[in-house]
């Protein structure tokens, strides 16, 4: 599960078409885009609406929608099986049959947030016909084994994080571990990832790449962090909170250098669908005035070329300023880029008496 963030995610009741036109380079963020703050879908702890089984309301009748016309028994889910289901993280037209089958069919159904998981079924035109369970940080152990033993019984079950694909920064880790562990079968219905949106839209290299989540809040953590990972040579994927994404693109810069290419990624399959590409230097400066929307950053790997100790004494002294003492940030520094430690401790040491 991702840590939580700062701002609310956008209620289900976002989900929007894109934009018309190509998506183009633009030289800009827009800043009067709806604000939002965790990457859809792959986020936050929303508001729960209930711990115990959701009631559905009497005005929850299905809007028209994808799901009009849809032989939706074609797609039913298993018996006896856990299948964990992407749903839309913007755009509602990104939602599959097998989802919105299992929206119906499904004899359980556990979702993040219940009242999203009904606002969507709406929204798709279906209607939650099993029972609606909360399925969340603070439940994932208690109710993991409550579906485990619904699966056990024959019931077909359906897991759905807010948006995207559960287990990617949401619940679903221990309830599959659970399952595997317990012999019980689970599958995945696949859909719309916030990750692999983001790294197909980048331009960067796609063969080799990790996805970090949301990077430390505390700036030394996030320093240390970063510092291990400078030397990479695989495409990095982070999100991050709209409110601090100036200063993690800034921490970059420092441990990555200013010239790394990298793409931010606001508002994906949404009507204000942006991808800025840019390297790091350029990126701290267009979110200097502040970003807002879901954020997505995705950082070139390092290249192998060789780094000077001018270059990196920066983040010797970032690293000491964070609290390490100046040896154990030199060598920190120093082990990461294959750099002499002494040499790169007396340069940080002078630079510091400058």
């Amino acid at each position: 599960m991702a840590p939580n963030q700062d701002v609310p995610s956008p209620a289900a009741s976002e989900l929007e078409a894109p934009a018309a036109g190509s998506l183009g380079e633009p030289a800009l963020l827009r800043m009067d885009a709806p604000a939002s703050s965790a990457p859809a879908g792959e986020g936050e702890q929303p508001a729960h609406a209930s711990e115990a089984e959701q009631a559905l309301p009497a005005d929850s009748t299905p809007a028209p929608g994808p799901a009009q016309g849809l032989d939706l028994a074609e797609y039913a889910p298993a018996r006896g099986t856990i299948t964990l289901a992407a749903t839309p993280i913007g755009n509602r037209g990104d939602a599959s049959p097998r989802l919105m089958a299992a929206l119906a069919l499904a004899d359980v159904v556990a979702a993040e947030d219940t009242r999203r998981a009904l606002n969507l079924a709406q929204r798709l035109g279906v209607k939650i016909g099993g029972r609606l369970l909360a399925f969340h940080e603070h439940n994932e152990r208690e109710r993991s084994g409550q579906l485990l033993q619904a699966a056990r019984d024959g019931s077909s079950v359906l897991m759905i994080s807010d948006a995207g694909m559960p287990s990617v920064s949401d619940p679903g880790f221990r309830l599959v571990n659970a399952a595997i562990d317990a012999d019980v079968p689970v599958t995945v219905a696949p859909g719309p990832s916030a990750v692999l949106t983001a790294l197909a839209l980048s331009g960067l290299a796609s063969d080799r790449f990790s996805f970090e989540g949301f990077l430390p809040r505390k700036s030394g953590e996030r320093a240390r962090l970063l510092s291990s990972l400078a030397s990479d040579a695989h495409t990095l994927i982070f999100f991050e909170s709209p409110r601090r994404v100036h200063e993690t693109l800034t921490d970059l810069a420092k441990a990555f250098g200013g010239q790394r290419r990298a793409a931010l990624c606001r508002e994906l399959t949404k009507t204000h669908e942006e991808v800025l590409r840019a390297s790091l230097d350029e990126l701290v400066a267009a979110t200097a005035e502040g970003a807002r929307g879901e954020i997505v950053l995705v950082v070139a790997g390092s290249t192998g070329a060789s780094v000077v100790v001018e270059q990196v004494v920066d983040q010797v002294l970032t690293l000491a300023d964070q609290g390490l003492r100046l040896k154990q940030a030199a060598a920190q520094v120093a082990q990461t880029h294959g750099l002499r430690k002494n040499e790169l401790y007396q340069a940080a040491l002078a630079a510091r008496e400058n």
